[in-house]
């Protein structure tokens, strides 16, 4: 183990799960920090870098959706969720908020293990945004979205309506422009790893919003196709209110 390896953070109430899985990362050549609360999560986050987050959902004071609500809000490390056999509702609501995995208690140490170099392998390969997004519009050509309203308004001053995944794709791709991201970053950047969740449905995002936003959907000049590589957002993304 060394200073460039991958940090994670286990949080736990239980120590007997929090330390056993600490000491088994470690010995798998990862460093590791544990907490038995969000709130000791926080100081931690606040202390040192953090590459992932193996989160409990089940704890007292603040629970794990909470706590994975915020670090997803804030931009924060990936999220790996431990679940009690019977909560599929839990595991769900964790997907649908930002989760990138989640694993059932009790769980196969190396199963886990093995889940982290996934989700981390994925994570390092997505491109970092070009510029922080701190104005809650962004403008490309003539379309304005609306990052707090969730609109997209048109060139003639007309809010065309997006569904969640249309609204997640765009924001993906304004946030890095010119950049080529894969189906698998895009699903990453968007919904996450849900399950039963398969490339082509990005591709279908991908038809949709097209329709919306170019000229020519069959001759797209915004939205590229990349082939062998995913897909890139090729014009000049701007903060109209600068």
């Amino acid at each position: 183990m060394n200073d460039t390896s991958a940090h994670i953070l286990v949080v736990d109430d239980h120590r007997d799960i929090r330390e056993t899985l600490a000491r088994y990362l470690v010995k798998n050549g990862l460093r590791a920090s544990v907490a038995d609360s969000a709130a000791q999560a926080r100081k931690t986050l606040t202390a040192a870098s953090v590459d992932l987050v193996v989160l409990d959902i089940m704890m007292p004071g603040e629970d794990g959706l909470s706590f994975c609500r915020y670090l997803v809000e804030k931009g924060g490390p990936p999220v790996i969720l431990l679940t009690a056999m019977a909560e599929d509702t839990d595991r769900v609501v964790g997907l649908e908020i930002g989760a990138d995995d989640y694993v059932t208690k009790p769980f196969n140490p190396r199963e886990l293990l093995a889940r982290i170099k996934a989700v981390l392998r994925r994570t390092a390969l997505v491109p970092k945004e070009r510029d922080p997004v701190t104005s809650e519009r962004l403008a490309f050509e003539n379309w304005v979205l609306d990052l707090s309203r969730r609109h997209l308004i048109g060139p003639d001053d007309v809010i065309v309506p997006l569904s969640t995944g249309e609204f997640q794709l765009l924001v993906a791709f304004l946030k890095r422009p010119k950049a080529v991201l894969s189906r698998d970053q895009l699903l990453d950047l968007t919904s996450g790893r849900t399950p039963n969740v398969f490339d082509r449905s990005i591709d279908n995002q991908v038809s949709r919003l097209r329709r919306k936003i170019e000229r020519d959907a069959k001759n797209p000049e915004l939205i590229k196709t990349v082939w062998g590589g995913g897909y890139t957002f090729t014009a000049d993304v701007r903060d109209p209110d600068s």
